[in-house]
């Protein structure tokens, strides 16, 4: 794994770089271009002091479209150059790896986008105590929540990345009943909300994220910076139109057999997994597109069930998690009604084809 918090090169080489600061009459490298209005070097600080279990973060080092070292290493063109700064990827630790987030909370460190992992939990729904933190206050030594970050810093950030579930809308940690009060980004800030480059919250869902989702994402806003892209397309929840467009169901392998009326009874068919408890008909995801690893696996793919993890509405509208959704029970009963018969006459069809032409062979 490449240092993360390497400053990497800049995608145009020196003598291009000399040649434009030359004609802007620049002596010294400038984070901000004014005169050509983009951003030519740019801070990712990533906050996993949510509530979770940093495989967001995990996740992220398994991609390859990008791979994070083509964006810190400097490896893509047309992007700024990146200085990432995550808790787990950095060498870095204590008050050293701290000193960026206090520097960009006081306005010394811009631009930078800012990514947070974890749900945010309610800090005023108690009288003492606190649900997370990430690091201490300078003057105090006492620990700085979560949300006093987020308050902190998101005024300032470019733009901002909600990485997984819990950060885009709760995830496990909002379930009905839970003490923390837990909430998404979307829902501690407003889903109005505009950061200081006027972008929406950027949510990319997953428990825990696709990697190529999240890095294709953040490379998306990063040619933004550059000026190479225009604003990033989202839906209704926040979610790049071009990632979650589209149902499991409608890129699953399996779809085949969900026409035919052909539906697993165990774990272990290849059959469609319908009335397993899959909800891939009417769940926003591309995983069974993009499968997980180099485009290996995902969930329908190796026989999983989709339960749902990257909608607004999970964990709690899609349990429990093996029963078959109630929806698929009308729309399965109504496939019966033809998708044998469809499936008898192409298995017909297929018999003819299977066989030579009369006119072939020796006479």
């Amino acid at each position: 794994m490449a240092h993360a918090c390497i400053e990497t090169l800049s995608s145009l080489g020196p003598r291009h770089r000399q040649s434009v600061d030359a004609a802007r009459g620049a002596r010294a490298p400038h984070r901000y271009d004014r005169i050509l209005s983009v951003i030519r070097e740019i801070d990712v600080l990533w906050i996993n002091a949510g509530l979770s279990c940093d495989g967001d973060t995990i996740a992220m080092t398994a991609a390859t479209q990008p791979s994070i070292e083509d964006i810190v290493r400097g490896g893509l063109p047309w992007i700024p150059k990146v200085n990432f700064h995550n808790l787990f990827l950095a060498y870095e630790n204590g008050d050293e790896f701290m000193a960026r987030f206090h520097r960009a909370a006081n306005g010394e460190l811009e631009p930078f986008i800012l990514v947070v992992e974890g749900s945010i939990p309610d800090e005023t729904n108690k009288q003492a105590g606190y649900w997370a933190s990430f690091g201490t206050d300078r003057e105090t030594g006492q620990p700085v929540t979560t949300c006093e970050w987020i308050d902190r810093l998101a005024p300032k950030a470019w733009a901002i990345l909600a990485a997984g579930t819990c950060a885009t809308y709760g995830g496990i940690h909002a379930m009905e009943g839970n003490p923390t009060g837990a909430m998404g980004l979307a829902d501690y800030l407003g889903w109005k909300w505009k950061s200081k480059g006027d972008i929406p919250i950027v949510c990319i869902p997953g428990c825990p994220v696709q990697p190529d989702n999240f890095m294709e994402t953040l490379l998306y806003l990063l040619h933004m910076a550059a000026g190479k892209a225009p604003m990033i397309p989202l839906d209704d929840a926040l979610r790049p139109t071009w990632l979650f467009g589209q149902t499991v169901h409608e890129g699953c392998d399996r779809g085949g057999y969900y026409e035919q009326a052909e539906f697993a009874e165990e774990y272990g068919a290849r059959t469609c997994i319908v009335k397993l408890g899959c909800w891939g008909p009417v769940v926003q995801c591309n995983v069974g597109k993009r499968g997980w690893m180099a485009g290996i696996g995902g969930c329908p793919n190796v026989g999983g069930i989709c339960i749902g993890c990257t909608m607004p509405g999970f964990p709690d509208k899609f349990m429990p998690f093996m029963n078959q959704p109630p929806g698929s029970l009308l729309s399965s009963q109504a496939v019966m009604t033809y998708g044998r018969a469809i499936h008898a006459l192409r298995r017909f069809t297929q018999a003819s084809l299977n066989k030579e032409p009369s006119w072939r062979g020796r006479r």
